[in-house]
Formats: structure tokens, C-alpha cells, sequence
């Protein structure tokens, strides 16, 4: 399993979704204090991760947050804590994680259902500059 810094979390996305991608590069500019890696559900690295949680792959549409605690976040909890460590305004949506998990995540699953069709998606997973590389995981 990977070992992440006591500041450090790790993103798990899928690879060949748009809206994802788009979303990574989303965190990634508003990340200013280095505080996410990443990596794609489709990778090696998260493999022991999804294995550990029994996350299946093939009927998972959400994006997953691992903490150096070993914990997993899924879906808008996922989503909504990862906005809670970007920058102001941002920040800001963590207001929402008092709205019930259940109430949220139909909202989650139904843009997670639509994304193919409403962004697309590629062939293959990102392959990150030489600049970000530091910040990706196989």
C-alpha cells in the first residue's frame, strides 16, 4: 500500500473520463500547498488501494480520496473535501458536507452517470508534463 506525508492525500480518478481530467487540472492549479497526489483507478498504485476498500472498478463512477490515516472518501464526500483544502473561494463549498451524504451523492452519481455523454472521454489516461510528474503515481 502506499505511503503517503502526514499533509499529503491522494486523488484516485478515472484516467479517461474529461470531466475528470478537467478536474484534475482543476485541483492541481488551485492546490497551492502541494497538499494532493494523484492517480487513475485504471493505474498499479491504486490497485492495493481498491483491493483494501473492495472497490470495484467496472461499477465505481466516482472520484476516491485516500488519507496518510488509511481512510477512503467516495463520491461528493470525496469531492467536497478535496475543496475544502483548495484555495478561497473554493474552500468554501465544504459548507455542503452538512447536507446528508445521501441527499448529496444522487447529485453526485447523476452527473457521474452523464459525464461520458456530457464530456466525453479519450482513449487512454492523461500522460502528465514533466512538470506535474512529481505529483502522479503510476
Amino acid at each position: 500500500m502506499i505511503t503517503l506525508a502526514k499533509n499529503e492525500k491522494l486523488i484516485l480518478f478515472d484516467g479517461v473520463c474529461n470531466l475528470c481530467d478537467n478536474s484534475v487540472q482543476f485541483v492541481i492549479r488551485h492546490d497551492k500547498n502541494n497538499n494532493f497526489k494523484f492517480t487513475t483507478l485504471q493505474g498499479e498504485t491504486a490497485k492495493p488501494i481498491l483491493e483494501s476498500f473492495k472497490i470495484d472498478t467496472t461499477t465505481t463512477d466516482s472520484i476516491l480520496l485516500y488519507t496518510p490515516d488509511r481512510k477512503l472518501y467516495t463520491k461528493s464526500s470525496a469531492a467536497l473535501r478535496i475543496a475544502t483544502q483548495l484555495n478561497f473561494p473554493i474552500n468554501v463549498l465544504g459548507i455542503f458536507l452538512i447536507v446528508p451524504k445521501g441527499i448529496r451523492d444522487v447529485i453526485y452519481d447523476y452527473i457521474a452517470k452523464n459525464r461520458y455523454r456530457w464530456y466525453g472521454r479519450k482513449d487512454d489516461c492523461m500522460i502528465p508534463t514533466k512538470a506535474l510528474k512529481s505529483k502522479f503515481f503510476e
